[in-house]
């Protein structure tokens, strides 16, 4: 956390991802960090950041990690994704999740209660929307009665939803197109997730293989930053070397994941080149 950086070393490290042959690049949306007794820390508004770098950035997927639902109305949230799906011609994948931090929703005026609710509802007209470019919902939090999406999404945009609990999962099986859990060090730590999803695609009789398996998973370059000096969970970080990095990621390729969104550290030119370093040796057997 901390200050947030400046847009244009965002933007540096975007086209250095880019240049290095990385996937994709993934915005948090937050609106403000305020943890007991500590000061309150900021982030930059992820919408614009994202159109920001659509524009930027020529090549490289963008998504949002993930994007909270009660922070819009939902069909207007829809519109966005269309229209920056267009900007960036066919590269958004929009990651969405209820939220999580109720510092942010008490100072921007927002209900917190409930939440799993608002986004149940939020996601029954988003998912449509983006989809198919149509919806019409009455609900009891939010509505979109005959809404419809014009110009229409040009694709059927890839909705990607993150949680954990029993009715989360629930809604992954139902909506999504792919998954998040995040963040991990060692692979077996997604297995819990793993098997939550699996038993509630199974529930619902969807096919577990449908639905993009994506993990967050956090970096740390020792050859960059030297010994840390707490002790590292290996469960909650990968550490080490290039090449130790291309061996944890590699065991998340073996374990059938399908895109891992690396928090790296450090998040900088030479911390984004170690990982298109260790991206290489892990695909190279």
């Amino acid at each position: 956390l901390g200050s947030p950086r400046p847009y244009a070393q965002i933007r540096g490290n975007a086209l250095s991802a880019e240049e290095s042959g990385l996937d994709s690049i993934w915005i948090y949306d937050h609106l403000l960090y305020h943890f007991p007794d500590k000061q309150p820390e900021g982030v930059w508004e992820g919408w614009t950041i994202a159109s920001a770098l659509a524009e930027s950035a020529q090549r490289i997927e963008l998504g949002t990690l993930v994007l909270c639902t009660a922070f819009h109305n939902p069909a207007v949230t829809a519109k966005i994704a269309v229209t920056l799906d267009e900007v960036s011609q066919g590269r958004l994948t929009l990651g969405i999740g209820a939220g999580w931090h109720p510092a942010e929703f008490n100072s921007f005026g927002l209900n917190f209660s409930h939440k799993v609710d608002q986004f149940e509802e939020a996601t029954k007209i988003i998912a449509p929307l983006v989809h198919e470019g149509t919806v019409d919902f009455v609900g009891e939090y939010v509505s979109a009665p005959n809404c419809i999406m014009l110009p229409k999404p040009t694709r059927r945009i890839p909705l990607m939803i993150a949680g954990k609990k029993p009715r989360m999962m629930s809604l992954v099986a139902q909506y999504a197109d792919s998954y998040n859990t995040c963040w991990w060090g060692d692979v077996s730590a997604i297995e819990p997730d793993r098997k939550a999803l699996q038993d509630a695609c199974a529930t619902i009789d969807r096919d577990f293989s449908e639905i993009e398996f994506t993990a967050g998973v956090v970096v740390r370059f020792d050859e960059l930053l030297g010994p840390c000096e707490e002790e590292i969970d290996p469960q909650k970080v990968l550490s080490g070397t290039v090449e130790q990095i291309a061996d944890g990621l590699r065991a998340y390729r073996m374990a059938g994941v399908d895109h891992v969104i690396a928090n790296i550290e450090p998040l900088n030119t030479e911390g984004i080149e170690a990982l298109a370093r260790a991206r290489k040796l892990a695909l190279a057997d």
